[in-house]
């Protein structure tokens, strides 16, 4: 009996034995090294090839169940189109079709849920540089080309965008996808889609694409006024911060484009109203950090929106997407046809400043930096405006906070300087009233280890090329420059304090700290005008 059970076994494993798929000849073995089995890597790519519709409309897919463990995959449920105020709803919802993707959910068959899982896991393989190029040479392309022109599911062309964008992070697959005939074209028609998942795909796997050598056939498909201006609608009515994120970041892949990409993109962009519409954004952010009330508008005010956040929820999220904004805008600030359009732009002006005073700074400390590059180059292009600010004492109080987190960045230190300075030159010391030069001496005081440390860090080795800072014309070192303007305002203390019978001095200003400030100003002025 147990020989019988056990010849029954051996047969039954051996109906299992694929001896109908003998081994391949040597040299038709793959000369990829890989992990994954390079054959299952080719029957998940052939479980993802459409088929034809049946009569009823309905696709059949064939495949295996769903797994969800891949670079990059996101959540199913993701709302569509019409904009709400409440930015705890995700970014878009269609009117009347409820959420898309739960009705996706509900009537997915047997096959959707193979061919997901097949996706998914090639989702994955594709951030693997060697996976990614097995894949392409396996025609990876032309099935997702063919599943993008045919799909009506969101999640597929998901899944699609998202393998798409992970093989565009390597060299060969990127010259793949460029060169297959009408996928450029496909990838960007996804732009009109409503559901925000796909276009954080989209806007990924069109960031990458500009920033590669091939960037011009991506500009082609995307230069249209109607792709752009569909691009800069997105960026205005979302809600959600990775989509803003993405989108906002579609720029500086522009900014860092060739040249010719660069000015045909942008500067149809700008026309189309992109400087104002990042404006909107800033503000929004803002308003919300700031407690502010939204003022009633048609546009989104993005940058307020981002701000009130930082103060009301702190959703840590959200961070970057401020950043990016303010990152954007310092970008167009330095090319000289856009300079002019950003930096006379009042409300900017005002909003950077504000970021400037926000006291937690540490939560928002690479947005503050930004902020004071920005300001730097606005005040370089329109001087008039630092009169605006001379007197605002926590604008200045905010600038000396922003030092500690600049450690490892020159150019925000000098920028930083460069802005003190404008400041300081037009401090009338010997006009003001006492209350006021009390004001700034109490701040200079409370901040002199903060000067201390960045003179004795980094000793004057930024660059001194600054445009001329005062009224005289000449130019000048930016942070010599205030550190002579900081001597002035303490000396004139020091002669008022000594002629007055009135006791000036706070507890923690001494004589002592005062007098060590002087000396650390007058060495480094002297030290730096002998070099």
């Amino acid at each position: 009996m147990a020989a019988s059970n056990s010849a029954q076994d051996q047969l039954e494993q051996d109906c299992f034995v694929p001896s109908h798929h003998p081994s391949a000849p040597s040299h038709e073995l793959f000369d990829i090294s890989t992990t994954v089995d390079p054959s299952y890597v080719i029957s998940l790519i052939r479980k993802l090839l459409p088929v034809a519709q049946k009569s009823g409309g309905n696709t059949e897919i064939l495949g295996s169940n769903c797994i969800d463990e891949v670079v990059n995959s996101s959540n199913d449920n993701c709302k569509r189109m019409e904009i709400f105020d409440d930015s705890t709803e995700s970014v878009f919802r269609v009117e009347g079709d409820g959420d898309l993707r739960e009705g996706e959910s509900a009537g997915v068959s047997a096959g959707e849920e193979v061919w997901e899982e097949c996706g998914c896991v090639l989702w994955d393989l594709a951030a693997n540089q060697t996976h990614a190029e097995l894949m392409v040479q396996n025609f990876v392309l032309d099935v997702l080309l063919a599943n993008l022109m045919v799909t009506q599911s969101v999640r597929v062309t998901e899944i699609c965008l998202g393998i798409l964008g992970n093989l565009a992070c390597h060299e060969v697959p990127m010259k793949h996808i460029v060169s297959t005939d009408g996928l450029i074209a496909v990838i960007v028609d996804q732009l009109v889609l409503d559901d925000t998942q796909c276009l954080c795909e989209v806007f990924r796997l069109l960031s990458s694409g500009l920033r590669g050598p091939e960037c011009r056939k991506w500009a082609e498909e995307l230069q249209s006024e109607h792709m752009l201006s569909r691009i800069l609608w997105i960026m205005e009515n979302t809600l959600n911060p990775q989509l803003i994120e993405k989108s906002v970041g579609l720029l500086s892949s522009m900014l860092e484009s060739q040249k010719e990409v660069e000015h045909t993109l942008l500067s149809a962009l700008m026309k189309l109203g992109l400087a104002s519409i990042l404006v909107n954004l800033l503000a929004f952010e803002m308003s919300k950090l700031t407690n502010d009330r939204i003022p009633e508008s048609n546009v989104i005010n993005i940058l307020a929106f981002e701000m009130s956040k930082l103060t009301n929820d702190r959703i840590p999220e959200r961070y970057p997407v401020l950043d990016v904004i303010l990152r954007a805008l310092e970008a167009l600030c330095i090319i000289d046809v856009y300079s002019l359009e950003i930096c006379s732009n009042n409300e900017l002006f005002q909003l950077v400043c504000d970021l400037i005073k926000f006291p937690d700074k540490v939560e928002v400390s690479t947005s503050c930096v930004t902020a004071g590059v920005l300001i730097a180059n606005i005040l370089s292009d329109v001087p008039g405006l630092a009169s605006n600010i001379s007197q605002d004492f926590p604008f200045l109080e905010g600038l000396f906070d922003i030092f500690p987190f600049t450690s490892e960045d020159s150019e925000a230190r000098c920028a930083l300087w460069s802005i003190i300075a404008r400041l300081l030159v037009r401090v009338r010391e010997d006009e003001m009233s006492t209350s006021s030069l009390r004001q700034i001496v109490l701040i200079l005081m409370s901040k002199s280890d903060v000067i201390e440390d960045d003179l004795f860090d980094h000793q004057f080795n930024e660059n001194k090329d600054f445009e001329s800072l005062g009224t005289s014309g000449r130019k000048s070192n930016a942070r010599t420059l205030a550190l002579r303007r900081i001597t002035c305002i303490l000396n004139r203390w020091n002669a008022l304090r000594d002629t007055s019978e009135e006791d000036m001095m706070e507890e923690h200003v001494t004589d002592e700290k005062i007098c060590r400030l002087l000396g650390i100003c007058h060495k480094h002025t002297v030290s730096d005008t002998s070099e």
